[in-house]
């Protein structure tokens, strides 16, 4: 997929983003308002670290139907 495509690339998953975090490929993370107090804290630290923007507005149910997953989702990532 080229850099300049208009469909947003969302990866979903606390590990996928955190490698995405941390190699410099997300634009933007979102972590569940309703997500474990440890997941919070891990990604926003990380985010805080590498300059990533963090959204904590949505709640799990809401990041997995973004994600287009069937699933809640704690934590995802948008691409650059």
């Amino acid at each position: 997929m080229s850099s300049d495509s208009t469909v947003p690339v969302i990866v979903a998953g606390f590990n996928q983003s955190k490698k995405h975090i941390r190699g410099g490929t997300a634009r933007t993370a979102y972590v569940a308002s309703d997500a474990e107090g440890k997941i919070v804290s891990a990604v926003k630290e990380l985010c805080r670290e590498c300059g990533v923007e963090l959204d904590l507005q949505r709640t799990k149910s809401e990041l997995g139907k973004l994600c287009g997953i069937e699933v809640d989702c704690a934590v995802c990532v948008l691409l650059k």
